[in-house]
């Protein structure tokens, strides 16, 4: 069966997401016949890409260097907002100190140092950014100020990157196969040759010179979470697409491929108790709650366990969203008070939410399904009775407003909870990513078990392994997927056109 209309291709991505497509727009860029593979109909293209809510972590050095990816700031924005730096030595630090100096020193180094030029190969193929205030900067003192490295954000967050993206692509003459799973690779003497689908019932066989591997990880699969990540993660709901299945990763192994990163490690948030097993696009990431450094975390016994203020969220929400697997029942609760109510994101007000409200906390903890009424009531007393030092309280810094003398104390933001009306919200594990993937160079080519790379075969986004161990930094997936899809389609666009 024919299903390429004829044409022969140089390089076959497989995947529609950020990683796939810009590496499709620079095999393209680069001379490039591509062809396009997705597993999903058209109308849920782009794999978790299209779920991110679009922080974009980069290199920047000030607001000229924003200008140039945001040219559209006002003067109010420019007047208002303390835009601060995010040094490649920061990024360094970050990298470094989230995953245990785990993270691959060659790919760490080429995500940092490619993240600006990277971002602005992005915006000149039609995709737009924007400031990330109420996501990344709180303001105080009638100036907003960033924290976190995260001032650049996707305009109009995943839905209007793939959109962005595909644009480009469709106008670039780049085909895409809808509803084309790939289940295997083509081998020949020179290598990978090409990806056999399945297309409307048939198996058919696609050949090209070069193929790139941008189809995600293993988080839609229960029994692959199950087998790698470790007990009760097959009831973990899933943040995103249901079809980044690990078929992908399969497919390279079955090849002989090497693996790298951490195989038994996820990003996962905590997302609404609630929330579908799968991503909702008309919802997005909004079942997700984020501010929780600015009240406390009970579970099912009614205790706290985590330090909520441990940094900000940015540094801890894809670690802490898998402990609470770990807590009876598999779900937690996070409460507030009204001093901080305001600076609750926007996910926390939308309709779709397990919520509670009380007037007092012996009221709450009769409506907080679940939980030990008894426990939390003393949990609240001791967590307020315990001495902090006379510092005011700023969500913008770590402001070393802790507690002293708990079993798990908090760090920052811990004001007393004593402003009633008091709200919470009931959350559990979502998985956004698994961390363990393919091993590649520094080109982006997928590596053997013995240590040489294979021919013909690339890889980006999601499924190569290196650069997540235990923790990650938001905004870096989004970014690490540009950077490496742009350099995988670079290469082999050159491999496939070459002599």
């Amino acid at each position: 069966m024919d299903i390429g209309g004829g044409e022969k291709f140089d390089v076959i991505v497989v995947g529609a997401g950020n990683a796939a497509t810009c590496a499709a727009l620079s095999a393209r860029e680069s001379g490039a016949r591509v062809l396009m593979v997705e597993v999903a109909p058209e109308d849920a293209r782009g794999g978790n890409s299209c779920f991110t809510g679009g922080a974009f972590r980069v290199v920047y050095h000030g607001s000229a260097d924003l200008a140039r990816l945001i040219p559209d700031m006002n003067e109010t924005e420019l007047r208002d907002v303390d835009f601060g730096t995010y040094t490649e030595e920061e990024y360094f630090d970050d990298m470094g100190r989230l995953t245990q100096y785990r993270c691959d020193p060659d790919l760490t180094e080429i995500l940092i140092r490619r993240s600006f030029e990277t971002a602005l190969w992005m915006r000149e193929n039609g995709v737009r950014f924007q400031l990330g205030l109420g996501r990344q900067a709180f303001r105080v003192d009638g100036k907003f100020k960033f924290w976190g490295g995260l001032a650049c954000h996707i305009w109009g967050g995943g839905k209007e990157l793939m959109k962005a993206l595909h644009a480009r692509a469709a106008k670039d003459g780049i085909r895409v196969l809808y509803e084309t799973p790939a289940i295997g690779l083509l081998q020949g003497d020179s290598g990978v040759e090409g990806v056999r689908v399945r297309y409307q019932g048939h198996i058919c066989d696609l050949r090209a010179k070069a193929v790139i591997l941008a189809c995600g990880g293993f988080e839609a699969n229960a029994e692959m979470r199950a087998r790698y990540l470790g007990p009760n993660w097959d009831l973990a709901k899933v943040r995103g697409s249901r079809f980044n299945t690990g078929q992908g990763l399969k497919m390279a192994l079955d090849l002989g491929a090497a693996v790298a990163g951490h195989w038994s490690g996820a990003h996962a948030v905590a997302w609404d108790l609630n929330a579908p097993p799968f991503g909702d696009l008309d919802v997005g990431d909004r079942f997700q709650k984020h501010n929780y450094p600015f009240g406390i975390v009970v579970n099912a016994r009614g205790e706290r366990f985590l330090d909520e203020g441990l940094d900000f969220h940015s540094y801890t929400y894809a670690k802490y969203g898998g402990e609470i697997l770990n807590q009876p029942g598999m779900f937690a609760w996070q409460i507030f008070d009204q001093k901080v109510v305001h600076l609750l994101r926007e996910e926390y007000r939308i309709p779709r939410i397990t919520k509670e409200k009380a007037e007092s906390f012996e009221a709450l903890a009769a409506r907080l399904e679940g939980v030990d009424a008894c426990r939390f009531l003393e949990t609240v007393r001791v967590f307020n009775a315990a001495p902090r030092p006379d510092v005011p309280f700023n969500p913008n810094i770590r402001d070393g407003l802790a507690t002293s003398g708990l079993a798990i104390d908090k760090t920052n933001w811990a004001q007393r909870l004593d402003a009633p009306p008091y709200e919470a919200y009931a959350v559990t594990t979502g998985i956004t990513f698994t961390f363990g993937g393919l091993k590649i160079t520094n080109d982006a080519q997928v590596e053997d078990t013995t240590g040489h790379p294979i021919a013909g075969i690339y890889a980006a986004g999601e499924i190569i392994g290196g650069l997540y161990y235990h923790n990650y930094a938001s905004g870096t997936g989004l970014m690490a997927g540009a950077v490496f899809g742009r350099i995988a389609g670079r290469n082999a666009a050159a491999f496939a056109t070459g002599p």
